[in-house]
């Protein structure tokens, strides 16, 4: 699982093993080690109707409705995005870059781009 924010805006990003975790545990969590503080995102099913976000401690928290996460896996959804007042979320599968990465690809989706 990556994420990305840029101003208010908050993007997950998730592999296929990543959404697998995810739609069987209904949780899923990466953290980064910075010496004395580890900082920890986490994407958590929810019963809410939106997607919504917290930010508590050194903890950011995505959460998905059920109902979403539950048509996510075994579909040709990419992912899900809510404005909410304050914030824009999106969460969304992760697909193999077109361009050369250094960054290990072997478990992100294919890219729909690559069809010809």
């Amino acid at each position: 699982m990556k994420i990305r924010i840029k101003g208010n805006s908050l993007r997950y990003r998730l592999t296929q093993s990543d959404v697998k975790h995810f739609v069987t545990e209904g949780y899923i969590e990466e953290t980064t080690n910075f010496g004395n503080r580890v900082f920890t995102y986490a994407l958590q099913r929810s019963i809410d109707d939106q997607l919504d976000a917290e930010f508590n401690g050194d903890k950011i928290t995505l959460f998905m409705p059920c109902v979403l996460a539950g048509q996510w896996y075994n579909t040709d959804i990419i992912g899900f995005e809510h404005h909410t007042p304050t914030l824009y979320l999106l969460v969304e599968k992760d697909f193999v870059c077109l361009d050369n990465t250094l960054e290990d690809q072997s478990d992100n989706y294919p890219n729909p781009n690559m069809v010809c």
